[in-house]
């Protein structure tokens, strides 16, 4: 498989890790758009969304915790924080594979 972030967390390409466990790894974004810019990659290798299977779901749904725990850990729980997920390629999505980012560390404009 040709998938950055799936040879990521392989350990083929480094990454700075800030978090991992059985579903999960959180690395730091190497193209930060905030002082903080994490991304939270689902191990298991899905596309999209509306890809996703009733046992990916499960596991995802731990996700916001771990969204809470990480941006605890870096500083901007309290502050605030944006959480994104692009879904194909109209909506920004670079990597085929399913992610979360996570940012902060700064006032953000408006999106909407």
């Amino acid at each position: 498989m040709d998938c950055v972030f799936c040879k990521i967390i392989e350990g083929e390409i480094p990454s700075e890790k800030v978090y991992e466990d059985e579903d999960f790894l959180v690395i730091k974004d190497i193209r930060p758009v905030a002082p903080v810019h994490l991304l939270v990659l689902y191990k298991k290798h899905v596309g999209k969304i509306h890809q996703l299977s009733e046992e990916d779901r499960k596991k995802l749904s731990k996700v916001f915790e771990l969204i809470a725990k990480v941006a605890e850990k870096s500083g901007i729980l309290e502050s605030g924080y944006r959480v994104v997920v692009n879904n194909g390629p109209d909506a920004g999505q670079e990597v085929d594979h399913i992610h979360f980012h996570v940012i902060g560390g700064k006032k953000l404009g408006k999106i909407a």
